[in-house]
């Protein structure tokens, strides 16, 4: 076999390696729901958003909430009995407000009870689905993020701001139309919030997450922790599975450059240290 032949089997495993390697992850992910499954007796759905170990050109796929994730979610409640309870496993920095609507309209009618799992984060439209839930299940550390809508650049309320703020002569047109179009994305964001948490909370706690979370009073990056969560009035429970940790495990980050977080990947128990004189 001369050299040229071996640069072209090398060129073959090469570009089929990466596409094998995504085949046997998808493939351990889809063993690793069906165990969860098994144990809770539920319907699993993975709702993960991270940047896979496939790019194009070069640079990764950014993923959010959208009209694809929407359809598939929505398909897969139809799949699922009326009596069989539903557990989404929910990581996302948010998306499309229609998308993440319609899931959560989705989920809260569904009959059976409806359990939401988020290990890290599930932001904006990700809080909106999760307040369709009848228990949110959170790591300790894991956080939601509030639901006022954006326009374009700009935050729906900090326009709306302008206005209370300064001279309604002297404000432009195109930022008389924004307020306008923020008015009643606000209104309409509520009312969502409302809708949606009335199926599973008091009409006390609904109305205090309509006024909360759509207000603007955050950023829109701002963390809401698992102890804010529980003022806000939401059914918080830290009780993680571990096969959400390990199915976390299976949507890889970029591998483009050194990991900046290295450690041994197991359990450690507490151990005495011998540099204090005590025996192991």
């Amino acid at each position: 076999m001369d050299l040229l032949n071996l640069f072209w089997i090398f060129l073959i495993v090469s570009s089929l390696a990466p596409m094998v390697r995504q085949q046997i992850i998808a493939s351990t992910r889809l063993n690793l729901l069906r165990r969860l499954e098994e144990k809770r007796g539920s319907r699993v759905i993975g709702l993960i958003h991270r940047q896979e170990s496939m790019s194009l050109l070069g640079f990764p796929i950014g993923r959010y909430i959208d009209i694809d994730d929407s359809e598939q979610v929505l398909r897969a409640i139809k799949l699922t009995d009326p009596k069989v309870p539903i557990d989404i496993i929910l990581h996302t920095p948010g998306g499309l407000v229609l998308a993440a609507e319609q899931i959560a309209n989705a989920l809260s009618r569904h009959p059976a009870p409806v359990t939401v799992f988020v290990p890290h984060y599930a932001m904006s439209g990700g809080t909106l689905i999760a307040l369709a839930a009848n228990q949110i299940v959170m790591d300790e550390n894991a956080v939601l993020g509030p639901v006022d809508p954006q326009l374009g650049q700009y935050p729906a309320a900090s326009i709306l701001k302008v206005l209370e703020q300064k001279d309604i002569n002297r404000v432009d047109d195109q930022t008389l139309i924004l307020a306008d179009v923020a008015r009643k994305a606000m209104v309409q964001v509520k009312d969502t919030v409302r809708r949606i948490a009335c199926c599973h909370y008091s009409q006390e706690v609904a109305e205090r997450l309509a006024d909360e979370l759509p207000s603007g009073r955050w950023t829109h990056d701002y963390p809401i922790t698992v102890e804010e969560a529980r003022e806000l009035g939401l059914n918080i429970s830290t009780d993680m599975p571990q096969e959400v940790y390990q199915l976390m495990n299976l949507y890889p980050q970029t591998m483009q450059r050194r990991p900046s977080v290295e450690y041994v990947p197991m359990p450690y128990p507490w151990r005495p240290s011998p540099e204090k004189g005590e025996q192991r």
